[in-house]
Formats: C-alpha cells, structure tokens, sequence
C-alpha cells in the first residue's frame, strides 16, 4: 500500500488560503489522474483542482467550509492500486453498487462516481456500518481487524422522519451558500427536490419560517409578519474569501492613498443615440451593448490623451509607475462580492472588440470563475453605480490604481439647450461621473482635464474623430 497526500497548490498572486467549497469524492473512490477531487474558494476565484496521481481515496483531510493554507494536505490517496482500509460494512448493505443514474441527479460534490466502490444512504435506506462519508477516515497500517458480522437492520418506514446523524443534505454549491447567508440549517430542511434534493425554494421557505412538511397543516393562514417574526433576530457571516479581501484592501486604499473627488454633470443624449445605433448594426448583432461600453472606450481615449494619470505608486521603490497599456478594471458586484478583474490593453482594442471582452469578463465573474491573473495588473477601474439607480458616489481607489470612474444614472431630466443662440429647456438624457485619484500622482489638473475629456466624449462622441 503506498498512500500520497494531496496537498492544497499555490493558487498565486499572493493568496496564503483558500476555503474549500465542495469535495467530487468520498473516501472509498476510485481515481484517475486529472480528475477534479475538490472545488475551492480563494478571495478571488472559485477553483477546481485536479489530482496528479490515480488510486483510492483514503481519507479527506478537510471538511466543506474550512479554510485551508497553501501547502497543507487535503486528501489521502493510496496509489498502491489496494482498496482502502474501511470499517467493514453491515450485512446486507450494497458495497459495489454501481451509481443508480435513474434515482436522481448526480450533483457535483454527491452521489455515486463512476469506479466508485461505495456510495451514500439515500433516505429511507439503513445506512452502512461504514464511517460517514463526510468524516476522515483514519489510516493504520495495522492490517484492518474483520468486523463481527451484524444482523441485517430492519427496513425504515418510508414516512419515518430521519432522527439523529443524519446523511449529509444534498444540496446544490449555490443552495448551501444561500443556506449559510440566511442561517437556515440544511439538516433541518425537508427536500422537495428529485432524489432527495433541497431547492432555493425549500431554503426560502425555511427562514422565512414556513413549513416544508405536509404535517404543518395547522399552519396555513399564518400572517406573513408572524413567519418573519419566526425566523432569527440576527444573523452571523464569517469574513472570508472576497469580502475578506475586499474589506482590508479598500482600508489599505482609503487610509493609504489621499483621495481626491470631482464631479461632472453632462448632457448624454448623442451618446444613447449612438447605443441604440450600434444595437441595430450588424457588427454589434451578437454583443450587448449599453452605455457602459461607450463610457469605457471615452475613459481609454481620455487617458491616451493624458497618459499620466495611468500611473502607480511604488512605496518601497519610492518611484511613480507609469503605465503603457490601459489595464481597464469593471467593478463586478457578484454572489461572493463585488470584484474587479480588468481587460487588458483596453486602450488598443476597437470597439466591437471590448465589447466582447467586457461581456466576457462580467460573465466569468458572476460565476466564480474569473482567474487570479485576471485581477492583476489593473490601471484605472469603472464602477457603474448607476445600474442600481444611484447618481453618483465617492468611489475608493482599487488599491496599486490611481483612478477610479463611477458612472451613475442616465435619467430623462430637463436640460437648458442652445441652439443658434437661443436657448430652450428640453427633456434630454443626463448622468453624473465622480472621478476619484490619487493626489500624491494626480493633480487637479490633470485629474480635471481625464473628466472633462470623458465628458466631452459622452456629450459628442463625434469628438472622438477630431482626437483620433
């Protein structure tokens, strides 16, 4: 028997930890090289990570929601091509069962894998005599001592509800997460789901304080005020992952760098005529577009035109960065945080091609998937406030940046407009920029002249062609 640890890899930029989300095996399974073992959350991305080596699972090291740090094991694998040492099981229990596709979904984390030796009780059914799944199994190289043989347990009722230890509830990564934010305990929750499966709706239906059971009859006609009554005066989040990292890094920024913040009222109204002509080219047919796309090429062409303020500080060097390439960030706001990954060389690329690649960057970050090189790097961030209604605001450097652009509501409002010397009060579309620097690099000048040319631009985005 030869057993190998599997040991949780650098996932780079810095990162020292990562919480893990959802292990693909229990103990007992079979795998190959490259088949992904485990899912991991670090303060960036969500991460699967394949194994290097083949054999039998052993024993999980961590369970799902620790934190682990880089470098420490996470599963034991016995390469030697021997099964697993294991309690022996009850008489009677299926021990090389092959998965039952018909009996429900397989969900990522659960169920029976193909070349699996074991797989969990499904409810209703005895359990095995074997450890629970989601418990390490420990390893003595002592040979196992044969187990006495147990009588076969009576069948459960069908109606029985499960009592004490309980199979872990299955639950898709999205449920539980919705589960842990809102305090409901998924043991807890009846599944309305196939095969067994809790739902966001059965989740819901938990905190809000409504039963999932057919027994709550007596139930029915509850106020809605008594159900959230029912539920708890006051929920508990760890800080971790994003958030973790988003909160000391915008301390870092606030506390680190002085800020400076100004202000910009203009009239946008040629620049949704331009998006609602660019949403009928042909060019454009396969890409949304929306405002933000235009606000984001005015920012690159702005800063090619004042190419100081992208820039960094280099506290240790005590130098001033400055940058060639416009690395352009796009606050996300996802499930796990808001994040900024950034485009890079945005300033170089037409504008069908940073659609492309903004589309493509907010769907990677909605789900998780954005890789840590993807966050590196960034010159000058957006944050598009107004997709919430909000005007305006005083954004915070993302931190190694020496700008930020918020960008707020575009809203019908009554604008003085000249025309040949007179001047009339039409409805016209109107928003606000705020764009925040940092003053030991950026003057008033020069944080003046990026606004007032982002401005131009969105008032005529005809001006592009005199700057070009």
């Amino acid at each position: 028997m030869a057993l190998q640890k599997f040991i949780l890899p650098d996932p780079g930029e810095g990162l020292t930890e990562a919480d893990l989300v959802t292990w693909r095996v229990a103990v007992g399974d079979v795998v190959k090289v490259n088949d992904m073992v485990v899912e991991v959350e670090t303060a960036k991305s969500l991460v699967e990570l394949p194994i290097p080596f083949a054999g039998t699972v052993v024993e999980l090291l961590a369970a799902e929601g620790d934190t682990v740090d880089v470098g420490a094991p996470i599963i034991v694998v016995d390469t030697g091509g021997e099964a697993a040492p294991a309690v022996a099981p009850s008489a009677g229990s299926a021990t090389a069962e092959e998965p039952d596709e018909a009996s429900g979904p397989n969900l990522v984390g659960y169920g029976a894998k193909a070349g699996s030796t074991r797989r969990r009780a499904r409810r209703g059914e005895p359990a095995q005599a074997s450890l629970p799944t989601e418990q390490p199994v420990a390893y003595s190289p002592a040979p196992p001592v044969e187990a006495t043989p147990q009588p076969e347990p009576a069948p459960a009722a069908p109606a029985a509800p499960v009592t004490g230890e309980r199979a872990r509830a299955l639950a898709k990564p999205p449920v539980r997460k919705m589960a842990k934010d809102l305090g409901v305990d998924l043991s807890a929750v009846t599944p309305s789901g196939p095969g067994g499966v809790v739902t966001r709706e059965d989740v819901q239906a938990a905190a809000s304080g409504a039963s999932t059971s057919a027994s709550s009859g007596g139930l029915e006609g509850r106020p809605a005020q008594l159900d959230q009554q029912a539920g708890p005066a006051e929920r508990r989040v760890p800080i971790k992952g994003v958030r973790k990292v988003t909160a000391q890094a915008m301390v870092d920024s606030a506390f680190t760098a002085p800020h400076v913040t100004e202000f910009v009222t203009v009239d946008v109204t040629a620049t949704m005529d331009l998006v609602d002509r660019l949403k009928k080219d042909r060019a454009f047919r396969d890409v949304k577009v929306t405002p933000l796309l235009v606000v984001a090429k005015a920012l690159c062409l702005a800063i090619r035109r004042n190419p100081d303020v992208n820039a960094s500080w280099d506290e240790a060097a005590q130098e001033i960065v400055y940058r060639r390439d416009v690395n352009l960030g796009i606050a996300a706001a996802t499930p796990r945080g808001l994040v900024v990954p950034n485009i890079k060389g945005a300033d170089s690329m037409p504008m069908r091609e940073l659609a492309d690649a903004m589309a493509q960057l907010v769907a990677t970050a909605r789900e998780g998937r954005t890789q840590p090189a993807d966050f590196a790097g960034g010159t000058v961030t957006i944050t598009n406030v107004g997709v919430f209604g909000v005007d305006t605001g005083t954004p915070i450097l993302n931190p190694g940046e020496a700008a930020i652009l918020a960008f707020g509501a575009v809203r019908r409002m009554p604008w003085v407009v000249e025309r040949d010397g007179v001047e009339s009060i039409e409805p016209r579309w109107v928003t606000q920029l705020a764009l925040s620097f940092d003053h030991r690099m950026v003057d008033g000048e020069l944080g003046s002249k990026v606004l007032a040319d982002v401005a131009a631009l969105l008032h005529d985005p005809g001006q592009a062609l005199v700057w070009a």
